[in-house]
């Protein structure tokens, strides 16, 4: 007789990048049946590179479905059998493009496209995976700490893709609110995403964070600071958004505690991973008016989510490009 598994169908969109894979592979570790999208199906044979270097070796639970964010194509072939769909899948640009709509109506579209499958197919719970973006651009920072209950402002002068992640992630609430018929929300606002490169599969934070800063291309500090939080964090603070009945309607932050400027991240490299810090200019600290704080109370409340601290997910990320 064939052994059948008992869990739930999931599909997660975008297992081609960082975050992607690494829930993919968490999924599979906990004996999920798994469907993933990908622009192009020649992009397969990386993804299961990427967890096979994560310690799957069975394959069987995994399967591959061309789907692209701007187009109809194939997503009700997608989220057909799904009890849940993670939409982790969204643009991130190496530099803003010239007309800011390049990015938020992919960005938006694909949300509701996704939303819009995953209602008609009878999908319980749909996770997006927003961005801080969201949340922290509206307000002076001085003193305050931003929670979920704060919306960055889409009228504000904004780089293209905060101004994206935040329309993007309106638009799902709205949809949601208007015409979801029962389709559960949850949202996950990640801060910076590091940790370890599984399958060379890397994040624009890691590049310029990161490698910017060990290969010595970073030669100043820019005047902010970030959170930091450990891509394998980030996958599993989904799986919990997906599975606990009080996630649904919430938005959670995602952030390790505290935050650092680059200046901070150089400075860890130098004296926990000295083997690799040969090419790290010389950078000067920041202000610390510049120093933007969250709080990840919510998550931890509600979801019993307890992220590895920043400098584990710093020194996981220098050592999984350092050892390549």
């Amino acid at each position: 007789m064939k052994n059948v598994q008992t869990k739930e169908t999931v599909l997660v969109t975008g297992a081609t990048g960082f975050l992607g894979a690494h829930t993919v592979l968490q999924l599979l570790q906990q004996g999920y049946e798994v469907k993933t999208t990908l622009r192009s199906l020649s992009k397969k044979d990386s993804i299961i590179k990427a967890l096979e270097e994560g310690g799957i070796t069975d394959f069987s639970h995994l399967s591959f479905i061309e789907a692209d964010l701007t187009s109809d194509d194939n997503w009700d072939e997608a989220v057909r059998n799904c009890d849940f769909v993670l939409h982790v899948a969204s643009p991130f640009p190496a530099q803003d493009p010239k007309d800011e709509n390049e990015l938020i109506i992919p960005a938006r579209d694909g949300a509701l496209r996704v939303l819009k499958a995953s209602r008609d197919a009878g999908v319980k719970r749909i996770v997006l995976t927003s961005s801080f973006a969201a949340v922290g651009y509206s307000k002076d920072i001085k003193d305050h700490i931003f929670t979920e209950e704060d919306w960055t402002d889409v009228n504000a002068e904004l780089p293209a893709y905060i101004k994206s992640k935040t329309v993007a992630e309106k638009s799902a609430w709205e949809f949601i609110e208007k015409e979801g018929n029962g389709l559960e929300l949850s949202v996950i606002n990640p801060v910076g995403i590091f940790g370890p490169s599984i399958g060379g599969i890397t994040s624009a934070s890691l590049d310029i964070a990161v490698s910017g800063i060990l290969n010595g291309t970073l030669s100043y500090t820019p005047t902010f600071t970030m959170g930091v939080v450990d891509v394998r964090d980030v996958a599993e603070i989904h799986i919990k958004a997906m599975l606990n009945p009080k996630a649904a309607g919430e938005r959670f932050i995602a952030t390790s505690d505290g935050v650092m400027s680059l200046y901070d991240v150089a400075e860890l490299f130098k004296k926990e991973r000295s083997q690799y810090t040969e090419n790290i200019q010389k950078l000067e600290p920041i202000g610390k008016e510049f120093y933007k704080e969250m709080s990840n109370g919510k998550a931890k409340t509600i979801l019993h989510w307890n992220p590895r601290s920043r400098e584990e997910a710093l020194l996981a990320s220098a050592d999984s490009l350092m050892n390549v």
